[in-house]
């Protein structure tokens, strides 16, 4: 029950958290007519924010692939674990290669895992963990690993949709 407690207070503060970050969010601003206009050489209107289209070159639509365990990471101080860190991660790739990723997907958890270790190392999870710069940090060297195992072409960035520590 003791270690029970605060991980129902986690999720109820995440909850509050984000209902409330929902609910105060400023609402979007409208763009005006002149900013969102311009007249092409037809006379038809088009959104001046419209990215032009290259026919060589179109988007690839983009599909997100969940890892199917969660990361455990250990947090040592003096050769005792203090805390774990729990992470849910997904990769962003183009449409397709969802196979791919899976059949790669241990050697994935093994530099994801070596990624994780080393921010835990040099205190990547200590103090305010989940500020934004800190964060930044970490998606970044996972999306490289990614990349590097992957291909840059397939892995377009790392997904860090769950995180929470238990402190001991």
């Amino acid at each position: 029950m003791k270690k029970i407690l605060p991980l129902v207070l986690l999720l109820i503060g995440s909850g509050a958290g984000v209902g409330a970050g929902i609910f105060l969010r400023p609402a979007p601003e409208e763009p005006s007519l002149v900013d969102t206009v311009e007249h092409a050489e037809n006379g038809k209107a088009k959104p001046a924010h419209a990215p032009e289209k290259d026919p060589e070159n179109p988007p690839a639509e983009m599909e997100y692939v969940k890892l199917n365990n969660q990361f455990v990471v250990p947090i040592v101080k003096d050769q005792i674990v203090v805390a774990l860190v729990v992470m849910a991660l997904s990769i962003e790739v183009p449409e397709g290669n969802k196979d791919g990723v899976f059949k790669r997907e241990p050697k994935l958890r093994d530099s994801f895992l070596q990624v994780l270790f080393d921010h835990a190392n040099v205190g990547g999870f200590d103090g305010a963990f989940t500020e934004a710069n800190n964060l930044a940090l970490l998606r970044t060297a996972l999306r490289d690993v990614a990349q590097k195992d992957l291909g840059a072409d397939v892995a377009s960035d790392v997904l860090i949709l769950e995180i929470a520590r238990q402190d001991y």
